[in-house]
């Protein structure tokens, strides 16, 4: 009897096109995410890296083209979030984490009841299992110990952490991470990057993750998808993508002021500009 293996990748993006009125943001955009590996989406800043979040989380539509949610076996139906209704969304949403940027915790809760919240909102468990499977979690990420704490008694990168173990609160299948790095100083930035990459694969996770850092991020990323123009400007390993030959995708992983991508947004020319403000 043939195995039923499910399809390799959790998320396909196929032809996607969006924007805002006449600015397009993904222009005709294609790549999948494979099962149980961490991608990494980079680019220049307002390239579409967490409007791609957005949309497979459903808080956007694709005006075009599908985004895809494959599912557990190869018998389940691929869920197409763009013609979802809202209770197959919520149950889609389900199967996916997400990190925010700086953590958004709750500042009212403490740690212990960040990490609860989901359990408590969206399943019936009682309160010893709830316990004890938030101080898995919270042990996961190294913070058992500071479980009675309040997020306003934390540090920035254990409040990353925190929100990391509330993230992963439900074993979601997909885990996304909207700037996980940043404003962390170098020893909280590395413990954040491996925390990453272990529960990833301890947890037989996928992962995808939006950042501009790109030391850390190139060091636990399996594959990376650079976004410009509203395009996929490059695809590959981290090897594949730092020998690109591609202008834009040599400045942007060799971070050099000259390139493809300007200094000054598209003016007149200057004299110009002070000409016509005199006249007026």
């Amino acid at each position: 009897m043939a195995a039923n293996f499910p399809d390799p990748n959790l998320v396909n993006f196929s032809h996607v096109r969006f924007g805002y009125g006449a600015r397009v943001i993904l222009d005709d955009v294609s790549f999948s995410v494979p099962r149980g590996k961490v991608t990494a989406l980079m680019g220049a800043s307002g390239g579409g890296k967490t409007t791609v979040l957005r949309l497979i989380g459903g808080q956007y539509r694709a005006q075009s083209g599908e985004v895809v949610l494959h599912g557990k076996s190869a018998d389940d139906a691929p869920l197409n979030i763009g013609t979802m209704d809202r209770d197959a969304l919520y149950l889609a949403r389900r199967r996916m984490g997400m990190l925010f940027q700086f953590g958004a915790l709750f500042t009212d809760l403490s740690v212990f009841d960040n990490v609860a919240f989901p359990m408590r909102e969206h399943t019936d468990l009682s309160p010893d299992l709830i316990r004890d499977i938030v101080l898995m979690k919270l042990n996961a990420v190294g913070l058992r110990g500071a479980r009675d704490l309040m997020p306003s008694e934390i540090s920035g990168g254990m409040a990353r952490r925190v929100a990391l173990a509330r993230a992963i609160a439900l074993d979601p299948e997909l885990v996304m991470y909207d700037e996980p790095f940043a404003g962390l100083d170098p020893i909280s930035l590395g413990t954040a990057a491996r925390l990453i990459r272990q529960l990833n694969d301890a947890m037989g996770l996928t992962s995808i993750i939006v950042s501009h850092d790109l030391d850390e991020t190139f060091h636990i990323a399996d594959q990376v998808i650079i976004l410009a123009n509203g395009k996929v400007a490059a695809q590959g390993t981290p090897a594949e993508v730092r020998s690109s030959v591609n202008p834009l995708v040599h400045q942007f992983v060799n971070a050099l002021p000259e390139g493809p991508v300007q200094f000054h947004y598209p003016a007149v020319e200057i004299g110009q500009d002070f000409l016509s403000e005199a006249s007026q």
